[in-house]
C-alpha cells in the first residue's frame, strides 16, 4: 500500500551524496526525507570541508599574489599590502552560508523533508531520528566520513588541530606540523604557507600524495620544497605534547632509530579520514560492514539488507564528494526501478594546492602491473599560454594501453589541473584512445593543448617538444 510507510525513501546524511540522492529521489516522484543532525545541509563538503578550504586555498592565493612579487612582472606593483583574517575568514563563511542555503532551498523547491537530528536504526525499515521515529521502504546510508584520529594525540582545536580546526585559526601560526602528506594537509597547509608560516610536513610513507602517480608525487614534492615547505617523509609521528602555547612533537624513522622532537604553535593531524557509522546502531538493521569498517555494497549499492542502500564515504571506494553526488543519482534511480551506473574507473582527484594536481584512471605504476603500456608527456614549459602567464610549472601525462591505444590514466600539474582533468574524465568514459584526443582540435593558445601534445607524444609524434 502507499501508505504503509511514513517516506518511500529515507536519507540519513546532507552530505554531497545525502542531499543529491534525496533531491533526485524527489524529482523521480518518491516520498523523501533526509536526516540531517547539523543546523545546515551540505555535510562535512560544504560546512568544513571543500567549500571553506577553497575559499581559504582562493584567499591566500591573491594575497600571495599581492605581495609575493609576481604581479609586478606584468607591471602591476602593489605596495603596503596587509592581511585581514578577520575578513577572509568572513568571506569564507559567507560562501559557506550562500550555498548550505541553496541547498535547503533545494529541498524545499522538490518538496524534501528535513528530518533533524541524528539518526539511528530500531530495524530494517524503522529509523529514530531525534525525539521522532520513521519508517521507510528504501534507506539510503550516506553518513559520510569524519577525520581519523591518531592514536595518543588530542585534537584540541586550539594547538592541535584537524581539517575543521585548521580552517578557523584565528592567526597565522609561526610554525604549522602538518601530520599526513595526503590531500587535506597539503592543501591547508598551502593556505597558512601563504599566509606566512613555516609549514613542516611529516609523512609516514617515502613520499607524499599516498596513491598518486608516482612521477607525479616526485615533481609535486619538487614544487613544494620551492615553495618552502619542509617535507619529511619516511617519519613517523610517536607524540604531540602540549605545553602553553606550545607543542612537541615527536618523531623517528618509520623504519625506526633514533627520535628527534619538532616545536611549533599549531599542530595539524591530517592522516585520513573513516566512515561515519558509530551511533548508527546498524546491528539492528542488520547491516553487514567490511574488513575495514565500511558499509558493504554490491555495484548497485545494495547493502545485505534488502532496502537498504549505502553511498559516499561510509562505502567503499574513493572518499570524494563527486563521487558520492554520482552515487547519489545512481542510487535514487535505482530505487526509482531505473538504471543507475556509476564508473569508479574514471573519478578524477584533484589536489587544489598551486599548482593543482589531478588525476583519472590507473598511475603509470597500475597501468604497468596489468599490462604493456605506452606514456606521453607535455611539459607546461612548452606551453604558449603557460609560457606567456609565467605559470610553467608542471606537465600532462598520457597513459595508453600499447596495443588498443586506449587510455588508462591522465595525470596533470598545473594552475588549471582540476579543470582540465574533466575533458580526460569524458574521453576516458567513451573509451578514447590516445590518438583520440591528439587529433581533437584544441583552442590555441591554452593550457589544454598541452593535453593534445601529451597524447600526441604517446603516438610518437610530438610538434612542440
Amino acid at each position: 500500500m502507499a501508505n504503509e510507510y511514513d517516506y518511500d525513501v529515507l536519507v540519513i546524511g546532507a552530505g554531497p551524496g545525502g542531499y543529491v540522492a534525496a533531491i533526485r529521489a524527489a524529482q523521480l516522484g518518491l516520498r523523501t526525507a533526509c536526516a540531517e543532525s547539523r543546523e545546515t545541509l551540505g555535510g562535512t563538503c560544504l560546512n568544513v570541508g571543500c567549500i571553506p578550504s577553497k575559499a581559504l586555498l582562493h584567499a591566500s592565493e591573491l594575497y600571495a599574489e599581492a605581495t609575493g612579487g609576481h604581479l609586478a612582472k606584468f607591471g602591476v606593483e602593489i605596495q603596503g599590502a596587509t592581511l585581514n583574517l578577520d575578513q577572509m575568514h568572513a568571506e569564507k563563511a559567507k560562501a559557506v552560508g550562500e550555498l548550505t542555503g541553496g541547498i535547503e532551498y533545494l529541498f524545499k523547491k522538490n518538496k524534501v523533508t528535513w528530518l533533524k537530528g541524528k539518526a539511528a536504526f530500531k530495524d530494517h525499515t524503522t529509523v529514530t531520528i531525534g525525539d521522532q521515529t520513521v519508517t521507510a521502504r528504501d534507506i539510503v546510508i550516506a553518513t559520510g566520513s569524519s577525520v581519523t584520529p591518531l592514536p595518543g594525540v588530542e585534537i584540541d582545536q586550539k594547538i592541535i588541530v584537524d581539517s575543521t580546526g585548521a580552517l578557523a585559526l584565528p592567526k597565522v601560526p609561526e610554525h604549522l606540523v602538518v601530520i599526513g602528506g595526503g590531500v587535506i594537509g597539503l592543501e591547508l597547509g598551502s593556505v597558512w604557507k601563504r599566509l606566512g608560516a613555516k609549514v613542516t610536513v611529516v609523512e609516514y610513507v617515502d613520499q607524499i600524495l599516498p596513491g598518486f602517480d608516482g612521477e607525479v608525487r616526485k615533481e609535486s614534492a619538487k614544487l613544494f620544497k620551492k615553495q618552502g615547505f619542509e617535507l619529511m617523509t619516511s617519519t613517523k609521528v610517536t607524540g604531540v605534547a602540549v605545553d602553553g602555547t606550545a607543542a612537541t612533537i615527536s618523531i623517528e624513522p618509520a623504519a625506526g632509530g633514533e627520535g628527534t622532537t619538532l616545536t611549533a604553535d599549531a599542530v595539524l593531524v591530517a592522516i585520513g579520514r573513516k566512515p561515519n557509522i558509530d551511533g548508527l546502531n546498524l546491528e539492528a538493521a542488520g547491516v553487514k560492514l567490511t574488513e575495514r569498517g565500511q558499509v558493504g555494497i554490491d555495484h548497485d549499492f545494495r547493502t545485505n539488507v534488502d532496502g537498504i542502500w549505502a553511498i559516499g564515504d561510509v562505502a567503499p571506494g574513493l572518499m570524494l564528494a563527486h563521487k558520492a553526488e554520482d552515487e547519489g543519482v545512481a542510487v535514487a534511480e535505482n530505487i526509482a526501478g531505473q538504471t543507475g551506473i556509476v564508473n569508479h574507473d574514471v573519478i578524477p582527484s584533484v589536489v587544489y594546492t598551486m599548482p593543482e594536481i589531478a588525476g583519472v584512471g590507473l598511475s603509470e605504476e597500475a597501468a604497468k602491473a596489468k599490462g604493456e603500456i605506452k606514456v606521453g608527456k607535455f611539459p607546461f614549459a612548452a606551453n604558449s599560454r603557460a609560457k606567456t602567464n609565467r605559470d610553467t610549472d608542471g606537465f600532462v601525462k598520457v597513459i595508453a594501453d600499447a596495443k588498443s591505444d586506449r587510455v588508462l590514466g591522465v595525470w596533470i600539474i598545473s594552475s588549471l589541473a582540476g579543470t582540465m582533468i574533466a575533458q580526460a574524465a569524458q574521453a576516458m568514459e567513451f573509451g578514447a584512445t590516445s590518438e583520440d584526443i591528439a587529433y581533437t582540435c584544441h583552442a590555441h593558445p591554452t593550457h589544454a593543448e598541452a593535453l593534445k601534445e601529451a597524447a600526441m607524444a604517446v603516438q610518437g609524434k610530438p610538434i612542440h617538444i
